[in-house]
Formats: C-alpha cells, structure tokens, sequence
C-alpha cells in the first residue's frame, strides 16, 4: 500500500515537472529540438560565465545536458537528454538518469556541462557502459564564483561540471550517482 501511494506521488510529481516548470521539456523528441535546447544553454552560460567559454576550448569534448527535471518525495528520480560536442559540433547524443532515496520532496528542472578535459576522460565516457558520475574520473564540480575564476592554469583536473539555471521546488542539485548512456537519435 505506501509503495502504491509512493509510486503515485512521483507519477504526480513528474507530471507536475512537465506541467508547471518552465523551460523546454525534459525528454527531447528530436535531434532538433536537442540542438537548439544545448545552444540555448551555451549562449546563457557564455554571457553568464565568460570563463566557461575558455574552459570550453580547452577541453577534449564537453557534454550538455540543458534541461534535467528531477521529482521526489522520498523517492526521487530525474531525466535528461544532452549532446556531446567536439570543436563545437555535436558528435554523439546522451541522457542522463538517477534515482534516489532519502529525505527529499519536491520538484526541480536544472542543466549541466560536463568538461572532458583529457582524452582519456572523454575514453571513459566512450567505453563505459553507461558512464556513472562519482565513479572512474575525478569530476570538480563548480559553481559560478569558481567557474568565474577559472584560467588556463588552474584546469587541472579530468571532468569540470557547471550546474546552471535550477528552477524549482527542491533544495539543490546534486550529481552524484547520475549514470549517463549513449543514445541513437
């Protein structure tokens, strides 16, 4: 019976993600609609972090997942699709999915870029079946006063990850545990 009831305040809570947060939905239908969202996203962080932009340059590849909606109440789950660029050309498309338990309630939609910064990282991502943050690289996650002060010099690390544009009910977002997999769009 309160795995019926759980069961059901996610399915409400998902749907009230997609109903009432703004921003483009969660699960892309087309290549298109990817594109433009991961364009958009990039253009925001561009002006908003001018830095990332150097970040970007340096890195391998970078991986842009522009709209995740996460829902939990007790149970938590999130969803989204991204692409991964090269030299600014999309060379692969992805989602990234994560369930969760614990004390949480509540509905949030945010985006995230994961910078390769090494061919061996962006190796990992290719040859793992399904690619699972906090495991294999070391991923720094930033946030926009680190972001803002990041040089050439200070990169230093495999996977730098921006978290940008949280909209919602939920406290935070979080990474950790996130499994990310290659799709065919």
């Amino acid at each position: 019976m309160l795995k019926t009831r759980i069961g059901a305040t996610l399915l409400a809570l998902a749907v009230l993600a997609a109903s009432s947060v703004p921003g483009p939905s969660a699960v892309a239908a087309s290549r298109a609609e990817i594109e433009r969202d991961v364009d958009s996203a990039l253009a925001k962080m561009w002006t908003d972090v001018p830095n990332a932009r150097m970040l970007a340059q340096q890195a391998t590849a970078i991986l842009v997942f522009p709209n995740i909606v996460k829902a939990g109440f007790l149970l938590g789950a999130q969803y989204g699709d991204g692409a991964l660029r090269q030299r600014g050309r999309t060379v692969g498309y992805y989602n990234t999915v994560a369930a969760s338990y614990g004390l949480q309630a509540g509905v949030q939609s945010f985006g995230y870029v994961l910078f390769f910064m090494s061919p061996s990282a962006l190796s990992y991502l290719s040859k793992s079946d399904g690619f699972e943050l906090g495991v294999g690289p070391s991923i720094v996650i930033l946030d926009a006063g680190k972001a803002r002060a990041m040089t050439t010099t200070t990169a230093q690390d495999d996977i730098y990850a921006y978290i940008f544009d949280q909209r919602g009910l939920m406290a935070g977002a979080g990474l950790q545990g996130s499994k990310i997999s290659r799709i065919d769009k």
